[in-house]
């Protein structure tokens, strides 16, 4: 019963990166448009030590070349056959980008926007947002940051017209960073629920 309850109470997150490559004809993850941040968004938005954080779905919009954008939504319910390490998740990016098929990761010709429409309680990652101390998450949050370069403001603009804006604190973090203190955060709230 625990782990249903546990399952049910979902978390979003969404990675705009920029230049990361929607194609899998990539030498390594960093020479794909930094696709190395969009791995460590991913291990630290969906594995805990030893576990699949099974009540996560992430959505990676990508858009470099070679036809942007690209949108990986892995959701951690479905996620099977992996490991931590950056070299496995180098192979399951490749073979996804080339049209190739993996457990629980799927892929679509949908933007940023498109995503965002779709919805509810949304919270921006921003250093100039409400600090994220103050904040309810509430039920199935949904969280939108951009990779080492940021959100294009078009962008953040639009995604506010749905959600607002929160802050880990004046100084900016890698993007992996506040993937992870946004789960802790969340972790913590729901444990005093219990």
């Amino acid at each position: 019963m625990f782990e249903q309850t546990f399952i049910s109470a979902m978390r979003e997150f969404i990675l705009f990166s920029r230049r990361g490559w929607s194609g899998g004809a990539f030498k390594s993850l960093r020479d794909g448009g930094r696709l190395d941040v969009v791995y460590q968004c991913l291990l630290l938005g969906l594995f805990t030590s030893g576990a699949i954080r099974r009540n996560v779905v992430f959505h990676v919009v990508l858009g470099g070349p070679p036809t942007p954008p690209v949108c990986l939504t892995i959701d951690g319910r479905f996620l099977r056959d992996v490991r931590t390490d950056e070299r496995s998740w180098e192979e399951i990016l490749r073979k996804v980008l080339n049209r190739g098929s993996h457990p629980g990761i799927s892929i679509s010709k949908v933007s940023l926007q498109e995503i965002v429409m779709l919805k509810k309680n949304v919270f921006v990652l921003e250093e100039k947002g409400e600090s994220v101390l103050r904040v309810r998450f509430g039920e199935n949050p949904v969280f939108v940051l951009g990779d080492q370069v940021g959100l294009p403001k078009k962008d953040e603009k639009f995604v506010l017209r749905f959600g607002r804006k929160i802050s880990l604190g004046k100084k900016p973090y890698l993007a992996a960073t506040c993937v992870d203190v946004v789960n802790y955060l969340i972790d913590s709230q729901n444990a005093l629920k219990l």
